[in-house]
């Protein structure tokens, strides 16, 4: 068997295991996911929805965002971490998107990844969740999984989405990384898994195998 089959053999058991896995973080536009995602950095996803609920109703959309004395949204910010390095590039970002994008998120990777704050994570984050554009997201838990599960032994974020886009389906990518996100946060737990307890022990590759993560 491939390793293409067997990662999509396991993707199908993990898919059963979570089916209502999805996006944790709460929003009501392109623009609120691409804050949120931004803000998500170095953050859990509850304590991000814990700011941004009265965020939003502040600085709703872009134009409000890029008006915002820097000061004031670190001060807004401020339990997500980092809050300074986020709130400049959350403000530059949005007058990016009014200057070159008419106040509207742009669709496409290459856009997405030229606003200030925003990496290929984030970009595939928006691109699946906002518009259902496929994007094969690889935050930790997606990084320490698919090397776990031997799907890819590379180290480098950008290719191991490059890896796990050639394993798994194209309409898959974007569940997938909420599935992986769901597995990693209850059994495949960072520094140490839960295997004892995983339903899926009897068909995960790294049982019984040595390996350095």
């Amino acid at each position: 068997m491939s390793l293409a089959d067997q990662a999509q053999n396991l993707f199908m058991r993990l898919q059963e295991l979570h089916p209502d896995a999805e996006c944790a973080l709460v929003y009501n536009s392109p623009w609120q996911l691409l804050v949120a995602t931004i803000l998500s950095a170095q953050c859990t996803d509850k304590r991000v929805n814990l700011v941004t609920e009265g965020l939003f109703v502040l600085l709703p959309g872009p134009k409000e965002m890029a008006a915002c004395p820097q000061g004031r949204l670190e001060a807004l910010i401020r339990s997500t971490g980092f809050f300074r390095n986020k709130a400049r590039n959350l403000i530059a970002c949005a007058a990016t998107v009014l200057e070159r994008h008419a106040g509207q998120v742009p669709r496409s990777l290459e856009e997405l990844v030229a606003l200030p704050g925003v990496g290929r994570k984030t970009a595939n984050v928006v691109l699946g969740n906002a518009f259902a554009i496929p994007g094969m997201v690889v935050d930790t838990h997606v990084k320490r999984l698919s090397r776990r599960f031997g799907w890819t032994r590379q180290t480098d974020p950008v290719k191991i989405e490059q890896e796990l886009m050639r394993l798994l389906p194209r309409h898959c990518w974007t569940q997938a990384g909420h599935i992986l996100i769901a597995h990693g946060r209850e059994y495949c737990k960072a520094p140490v898994p839960h295997c004892s307890r995983c339903p899926l022990i009897d068909s995960c590759p790294r049982v019984g195998v040595e390996r350095s993560y």
